[in-house]
This record gives structure tokens, C-alpha cells and sequence, in this order.
């Protein structure tokens, strides 16, 4: 089929982009030599995930790179440009936990967790850990055993906790500088990893409680010790410097690859990650991709060590760091028993992963007949929430392919100020889709909208007024809340799928998840929600009786609690009760949606 147009490919690095019938870029690959590898896809036989995408291809195109450094990282930018459909193993938006020491104005410290590295510039972070629940434990120990501030805000008057030696008394800046300086010096050392200052630090308050006959406080630092002991000696590796590098693995077979990274840090080994995904390329080219999105979004270690079948050159130029293939001693061992890991991993999982793609995917595709699409690629679905009136919001999740695409998640606020869906439904579609065709970002080829036909219609009305052509459904629930009808956005008549299908389980699952974002945001909206904001819908209530509300109460829950003569102190009685009134109502509006 594309015979003359391969002949021109040349034998040189680069970037290819396979394209659908709708000109949609579904794949973006490297390749050292572009004519080998795009001529692969078509003078062969593919199976798996690879013959499902040649079989969409309908044209290609590709941009020759001076260099295979320049063609990796043409490859990264066009995938997060164009976020193809089959470049699946490029969505990984996890976060790992670190801790983070705040110097100033307090020295205080907390789990934090950051998607963007460059967030993490200038922070003194450490980590990152196996999951929350190590990193707290730590946290909540060194809190325990320093006197680091504890509270929020910045109270009046010390609290319980300086009383008992837990606080220096920083709310009343009753500082001793030389224990903030040794404290801090002691904290940094043991994140840093110098584990003797913890337990011996661990030690010294389990005798200053026993001493003190005290056993109850003793025996649970004694628990204490002992799972720190157990967590550092499972830490141990053979190494004996300090630096901060990763580790990774990975195996290859039928049609799947499974990686492990291990993170070491100051000398231990602190937690590890592990991915599987199908192969749609060369297997080889697939985890060096793998392994530059990842430490796109994550810490990039002073040492990577990986198989010598991967370009560390190449890898280790672009991520700025040393990339190693280790042939002897403890870390080549490191490099096995990650290897081993990603195969078990694999041999484990791939049942489980292949099941859970084919229940997926089916769905997807078994919705896209019911409903005579020509393709389902994505689907963009729509909600909206509101309380008694105020804080009007809208949400927007995607789902491609049959999973949610979270970073094309969306948030609305609304403009409309009253229990309105029709014109809500109508603000929220024009605003996206307006948008969509300004910036020219891909649609979708369904949009299912949270409601009946009324909401249909609204969405339907922006379209025609868009001039975009674009199937729309309704998502009804029962009484009881629960996915009941797929309405037809064209005939208006209900579709008929078995409650116990996958497709029924789908929709059920992308209803829930607009629902739960939607709900999400509207709850943090009305938490932000100011006083002022609640106060201009009471009629009466000016600019200058808002500022002496505010004053003298603070807050709408002091509000709430205060009697008709309190309010009536400040305003006048007629308006106090309407005030009252309209709180008693938003209150039981709020009780009533949660």
C-alpha cells in the first residue's frame, strides 16, 4: 500500500508518526534507521497490540533527526505533544512520597509529593519512599523525638506539646538557638543517612522513660526501635558510598515488558517501582522511551545503572546524569535481582494485565457498535453540582481507550448563579469546545453528559451553534443513585444493555468517576467559598454591614451557631432573620447532598 512513499524513507535517525484515516497521529516511534523500522510495520506479520495499530495505519509521516539523541528527543516532545493512542506506556502520572525539611520559618517536617521536578528545586527532599505510610512513620517518629513545630497557623500561646518538651514554644519564640541548630543538624544527618543518631536518639528517650517509670511510653518506643531496625536492615546493600542512584531491569516476552527500578538513596535502598506494558515497536526502543517519559516526571539520581542492550550514551546525555552497565561485584548483583524482579513481576502479572486490557478494550469496543461509531477513541463525559444555588461548578473527565485520561481532566466554574442544569450543561460545553476549536486540540467522539434529555438538548444546541458534529448520549441514574439508562442522543430513546455486561460496568465506572471529580471540586470550591461571597446573596446585607459581619464573627459556622439577638447586634432584626433563615437552609442543603 504505501510501496513508492517507503522508498523514499531514508536510512537515517529520526522520528516516524502513523497516522488513522482521520489524519489522528495514533503512534510516534525513533528508529536509528527510519526506512528499516517503518518498512517493518508493513513487509511483515505483527500480532498483539502492533497488528491492532497497523491496522489503523492509513499514512505516515517523519521527521529526520541529526543525531539519535535529537530523535529521542524529537520522540518524548511529539508524544506529549499529540499523546497517541497506542504510546499507552507514556501515561504514567504516579507520584512518589518524599520527606521534606522546612527550615523557615519553623523547622518542620511532612510528606510531600511532587508530579513536576521542577517543583522540587531548592526543597531539601528525601526519598523517595516505597509508599506514604514509611515516609509518615518516619516523620511522625522524628516529631516524637524533636522539638520540631507540630501545629498549623501560628496560635497565641504554647500548647500541650511544648509543656512536655515536644515544642520549642515557637508561637511564643521562646527559642533556644543552640538546640534548633543541633536538631536540625541531627535530622538532616539521619536523612542524610546516618542511621545511628535515630536509634541512639530512640534509646536515650526509652531510659528517660523508664526512669522515670513510665513503661507504657517506653515499651512503645521499644516497638518503635524495632520497626526502624527491621526497615534499615532491609535497607542494607553492600555498597559503601552514599551516592544517590537508581537501578533498573526489565524482561521482554510475549509482547509485554516489565521494568523495575529500585531507588537507592544515601547508601539504602528505599523503594522501587514497577510497570508493565505492551510492546508496539522494538523491544528495546520501547524501555529507553519508557525510561526517559519516566524521569521526565521524577528525580534523575547522580548514577543509573541498566543492561548493556540499552544506549547509555544516549540516555545518559539527554537525562544529564552517569548511565552504567555494571559487569562484576555488588552493583552488577543489584542489576540481577532487579532483572529477576521485573521477570517475576511479568510471569506474575501478565494473566491478570492481559485479562483486565481484553475487559477494557472490549467494553470500549462493544460500546462503539451498540452505538454504530465508525471509531471510540474518546470519549469526553460532563457533570455539574451545585448547592442551593451557589457555587455552580462543572467537571470534565476523559477516557481513551477505555481508561481515564486524567491529565485531560478538566475543572468549570460556573458563571450562573442559580439551580440551573440546562444553561450550566450549555456554559460548560461551549466554554470546551470553543477552546478545543481555538487551540485545535483533538475532540472527542462522544461526549456523554451526566443527565436526560434536557441536558442532551443543551449540549446539543452548542454544538450546532459550534458547527461540530459530534455524537452525544445521556447517563441517567435511579432513585437510588445508581447508573440506570443510556439515553441516545439522537433518537432520545433508551438503549438497552444488560446490567450484568461489560458495557454496563463501563459506563457505570466513567459515570462514577464524572461524578466523583465533579463532587470533588465542588466540595473544595465551598470550602474556599469566602464569607463575603455568601453574604452578598442576603438581600440587605451592603458593602459596609459584609465588613462588620465579617469583623465580628470570622467565619459562617460562628454565624450559624449565633443566636437571632447576636446577629441582630450587628444588623438590623428583619435582616438578621433572613440571614438566619438563609444559613438554616444552606446547611440542610449541604447535609442533604453529602
Amino acid at each position: 500500500m504505501f510501496k513508492d512513499k517507503l522508498s523514499l524513507v531514508p536510512h537515517l535517525p529520526g522520528s516516524y508518526q502513523m497516522k488513522n484515516a482521520s489524519g489522528v497521529i495514533i503512534y510516534v516511534g525513533k528508529a536509528k534507521d527510519l526506512h528499516r523500522r517503518v518498512s517493518s510495520y508493513f513487509n511483515r506479520t505483527h500480532t498483539g497490540k502492533t497488528a491492532k495499530m497497523v491496522s489503523e495505519i492509513a499514512d505516515f509521516t517523519y521527521i529526520v533527526a541529526g543525531s539519535e539523541t535529537e530523535a529521542f528527543i524529537m520522540e518524548i516532545n511529539l508524544i506529549k505533544q499529540y499523546d497517541p493512542k497506542y504510546n499507552i506506556l507514556l501515561k504514567d502520572d504516579k507520584s512518589y512520597p518524599y520527606i521534606e525539611y522546612i527550615s523557615k520559618p519553623f523547622p518542620k517536617l511532612k510528606v510531600s509529593r511532587y508530579l513536576n521536578i521542577k517543583k522540587k528545586d531548592n526543597k531539601k527532599l528525601f526519598g523517595p519512599y516505597p509508599n506514604a505510610y514509611a515516609a509518615r512513620k518516619i516523620v511522625n517518629l522524628l516529631n516524637r523525638l524533636y522539638p520540631l513545630k507540630k501545629c498549623d497557623g501560628n496560635p497565641k500561646k504554647v500548647c500541650l506539646y511544648y509543656h512536655i518538651g515536644e515544642c520549642l514554644g515557637y508561637c511564643e519564640k521562646k527559642l533556644d538557638q543552640e538546640k534548633l541548630i543541633q536538631m536540625e543538624k541531627d535530622i538532616l544527618s539521619f536523612l542524610n543517612g546516618n542511621d545511628k543518631i535515630l536509634t541512639d536518639k530512640i534509646k536515650e528517650k526509652i531510659n528517660t522513660y523508664s526512669e522515670t517509670l513510665n513503661f507504657e511510653m517506653a515499651l512503645e518506643l521499644k516497638k518503635e526501635l524495632d520497626y526502624i531496625s527491621v526497615v534499615l536492615d532491609k535497607q542494607k546493600v553492600e555498597l559503601h558510598d552514599l551516592l544517590n542512584r537508581d537501578i533498573i531491569g526489565f524482561f521482554f516476552d510475549k509482547g509485554y515488558i516489565s521494568t523495575q527500578i529500585f531507588f537507592l538513596r544515601n547508601g539504602k535502598l528505599v523503594g522501587g517501582t514497577t510497570d508493565i506494558f505492551p510492546v508496539i515497536s522494538e523491544a528495546i526502543d520501547e524501555i529507553e522511551t519508557y525510561i526517559l517519559n519516566f524521569y521526565s516526571r521524577h528525580e534523575i539520581p547522580k548514577e543509573i545503572l541498566m543492561s548493556q542492550e540499552l544506549n547509555q550514551e544516549v540516555i545518559g546525555t539527554i537525562l544529564k546524569t552517569k548511565c552504567i552497565y555494571p559487569t562484576r561485584g555488588p552493583k552488577k548483583k543489584l542489576l540481577d535481582m532487579a532483572e529477576l524482579n521485573a521477570k517475576i513481576n511479568l510471569e506474575n502479572e501478565l494473566e491478570l494485565t492481559l485479562k483486565d486490557e481484553y475487559k477494557t478494550e472490549q467494553a470500549n469496543e462493544d460500546l462503539k457498535e451498540i452505538l454504530k461509531l465508525p471509531v471510540l477513541d474518546r470519549i469526553d463525559l460532563f457533570d455539574n453540582s451545585n448547592l442551593f444555588g451557589d457555587f455552580s461548578v462543572s467537571g470534565m473527565v476523559v477516557f481513551k481507550n477505555g481508561r481515564p485520561a486524567k491529565n485531560e481532566y478538566r475543572k468549570y466554574k460556573i458563571s450562573i448563579d442559580k439551580n440551573d442544569d440546562y444553561n450550566t450543561m450549555k456554559e460548560v460545553i461551549y466554554r470546551r469546545y470553543y477552546r478545543a476549536l481555538l487551540e485545535k486540540t483533538e475532540l472527542p467522539d462522544l461526549i456523554i453528559v451526566d443527565g436526560g434529555i434536557n441536558q442532551i438538548n443543551a449540549c446539543k444546541s452548542v454544538l450546532e451553534d459550534l458547527n461540530l458534529k459530534i455524537k452525544v448520549c445521556g447517563l441517567r441514574k435511579n432513585d437510588k443513585h445508581r447508573t440506570n439508562d443510556l439515553l441516545d442522543g439522537t433518537t432520545y430513546e433508551e438503549i438497552q444493555i444488560l446490567k450484568d455486561s461489560n458495557v454496563f460496568h463501563y459506563l457505570t465506572r466513567m459515570q462514577d468517576e464524572v461524578h466523583r471529580y465533579t463532587i470533588s471540586y465542588h466540595r473544595t470550591i465551598r470550602s474556599k467559598g469566602s464569607i463575603s461571597s455568601i453574604l452578598d446573596n442576603i438581600e440587605g446585607i451592603g458593602s459596609k454591614r459584609k465588613k462588620e459581619l465579617i469583623k465580628h464573627f470570622g467565619s459562617v459556622t460562628k454565624m450559624e451557631k449565633s443566636s437571632l439577638e447576636e446577629l441582630s447586634k450587628i444588623i438590623p432584626m428583619e435582616i438578621a432573620q433572613n440571614l438566619q433563615r438563609y444559613l438554616k437552609a444552606r446547611k440542610e442543603s449541604i447535609n442533604n447532598k453529602e
